[in-house]
């Protein structure tokens, strides 16, 4: 899961949402309906930050990125595309009305203790 929140008249939102990360679009794929708080904030303000956290209790093992990006409500062949990743991580999906949105990744910071306590890395998409 990914939390992503929005801001909008400078009110923070999070919202925990299912995804699938597009490796040649460096994007998170993930759906939430047009009308929940977050989906109608996208489009007042699509510059979004969240995290993704990779579940344990081992210190030792702790991974996660904290990001930055711009959402886009997806349309075309990039929804295709998009809708046949995401049905293949999560089959039930095939089975729902879905609205599939993605954030186009700005900036990544990754935190992986299997490398060292606290290692960080750092990326910036080039303009």
């Amino acid at each position: 899961m990914l939390t992503i929140c929005t801001t909008v008249n400078n009110e923070p939102w999070c919202a925990s949402c299912f995804y699938v990360y597009l490796e040649d679009e460096n994007a998170l794929v993930f759906t939430t309906d047009t009308g929940t708080r977050h989906g109608r904030e996208f489009g007042i303000n699509p510059e979004v930050a969240g995290t993704v956290v990779l579940e344990t209790k081992i210190t030792g093992k702790i991974r996660g990125i904290q990001f930055r990006g711009s959402v886009v409500l997806l349309a075309g062949d990039r929804l295709e595309k998009a809708r046949r990743a995401y049905i293949k991580r999560f089959p039930v999906a095939m089975l729902m009305d879905t609205t599939l949105w993605a954030v186009d990744l700005t900036h990544i910071k990754l935190t992986d203790n299997r490398l060292g306590f606290g290692r960080k890395m750092i990326w910036y998409r080039e303009n």
